[in-house]
């Protein structure tokens, strides 16, 4: 496997939007820990439900590493695509194979951490680390000493060896990079997983952002999140409410313009983090706006970019039932109008400016916060349009927005990529102008010339989704945009 390296006269993170053209990120294949995923582990692990991984990649996965080198990395897929097609060897797309494509662009986490294994410090270093996390035997960590650093790499996602047997639980989650890390404007920001499922993950992450020499000159740029100094001395109801605990997960953080920042609280985020990114990015001048948006703590949403992404400078896509159309038709329901207010159901919005923390502006509702960075952080001038989650319609807002038809990747503003279960969805961005069409059809376009990623615009790609949707993660989730253009 070739080293990556960084280009020698361009930078390589920058990240100050969600919807300007995407030319790097980090994405992880699906492994052979998700195929080792037991229905009574399977929400201890996060998952919804247990996949077949061999559909999950052939079928579903690889159309997505298509899209993505074709938008970003053209040299390496142009002209291959039929060759490349379902049922055909795979080689193309796994880490570590002689035919892997090995992109400076599309780059796989797996590839980085196989590239610093190489170095026998650190690889002694995060052995120790990681037998003691999983606390292994002494053999088992002398025995993955002497494993080569590609195996190695893929031993340390997935927990198994080649011959199958397991020396501790897979990491099913690692195909949302977005998760372990969240680029803010030439800033990393390093997650704290709220799940204990998780921290390997963060660990693999941080040993990687820190050694790997793609990321030699952004070490002093690498944010981490500090914990409460006096946590483990504050009374469990501290803890339970948040105050106390710090962690933050990527799906809760965006970087929406070059200046402003959105930090969510929610089910994996808690508000003592937030203060925390907060504090830091305003120390560090990185941004001059922090809004926090706190979503109800419910599994249903998990993070805010479950609830909402952006489609295009003017066009973002999110769930009704929490935003101004939830909180009119709430008004029209007389249950809901004599209820006990249930708080727990609550969305809220606050927003801090440098040097003014102290003075936060509340902001109604998410329809006025997402209008107000269209207008005032990226100059749109068209008007504001919102495409709502199963296009409003009960109950297909819900059912969607379940298996993610608000997280949406924009590979350029305009054209975003989604799953194709979502009908209703689809149904609305038609009506709001885009052309909707499948990946399959989108690479055949491409290969017979009658279109390219220049040409294509007001675009929703399909991606097939039936095992992909059963981990509660879309497109949005399985991206960690690494450079964008400035839009």
């Amino acid at each position: 496997m070739l080293t990556h390296t960084p280009p020698a006269t361009t930078e390589f993170i920058r990240v100050s939007s969600e919807v300007g053209t995407l030319r790097r990120l980090l994405i992880h294949s699906p492994d052979r820990g998700l195929g080792k995923v037991v229905p009574s582990k399977a929400q201890d692990w996060l998952f919804e439900d247990i996949v077949n991984l061999d559909m999950m990649r052939r079928d579903e996965y690889d159309f997505y590493v298509k899209l993505l080198l074709y938008f970003l990395d053209p040299d390496k897929i142009k002209g291959r695509v039929a060759d490349l097609a379902p049922g055909t060897d795979r080689g193309f797309f796994k880490p570590g194979h002689p035919d892997y494509f090995s992109s400076e662009k599309v780059i796989d986490i797996q590839c980085l951490l196989s590239d610093i294994l190489a170095d026998e410090v650190i690889r002694t270093k995060l052995i120790a680390a990681i037998c003691g996390i999983e606390r292994t035997s002494f053999k088992t960590q002398q025995k993955l000493a002497g494993v080569e650093p590609s195996e190695l790499a893929k031993i340390l996602i997935s927990g198994s060896l080649p011959d199958r047997s397991m020396l501790f639980a897979p990491l099913p989650n690692f195909i949302f990079t977005r998760d372990i890390g969240i680029i803010i404007n030439d800033h990393i920001l390093l997650n704290k997983p709220a799940k204990q499922a998780r921290t390997r993950e963060a660990l693999l992450a941080q040993y990687i952002f820190f050694n790997h020499p793609l990321f030699a000159d952004y070490q002093d740029k690498i944010i981490e999140i500090p914990d409460n100094e006096h946590a483990f001395l504050l009374p469990d109801s501290d803890t339970a409410r948040d105050l106390s605990r710090s962690t933050l997960e990527g799906g809760d953080v965006m970087m929406i313009g070059p200046r402003h920042l959105l930090v969510g609280c929610s089910e994996r985020t808690t508000l003592y983090a937030a203060q925390q990114v907060m504090r830091l990015v305003f120390e560090k001048d990185v941004v001059d706006t922090v809004t926090i948006v706190k979503i109800p703590k419910k599994r249903d949403y998990m993070h805010i970019d479950t609830v909402f992404t952006q489609v295009k400078r003017n066009v973002w896509v999110l769930l009704g039932t929490l935003a101004r159309t939830g909180d009119e038709a709430k008004k029209r329901d007389v249950m809901h109008f004599f209820a006990p207010k249930d708080l727990s159901e609550d969305l809220k919005i606050l927003q801090f400016k440098k040097g003014h923390e102290h003075k936060p502006v509340k902001i109604e509702n998410l329809e006025d916060l997402l209008s107000s960075i269209s207008t005032n952080d990226l100059g749109a001038t068209e008007p504001i349009q919102f495409i709502y989650s199963g296009n409003n319609e009960f109950p297909f807002g819900a059912r969607e927005q379940w298996t993610d038809s608000c997280n949406l990747l924009a590979l350029k503003d305009g054209v975003v990529v989604g799953y194709d279960r979502n009908d209703y969805t689809a149904e609305a961005f038609r009506q709001a102008g885009f052309d909707v069409v499948t990946a399959a059809d989108v690479l055949d376009r491409f290969e017979r010339g009658e279109s390219s990623p220049d040409m294509i615009e007001n675009t929703f790609i399909m991606l097939p989704s039936a095992e992909l949707s059963r981990a509660r993660g879309g497109s949005h989730c399985m991206s960690l945009p690494l450079f964008r253009e400035k839009i």
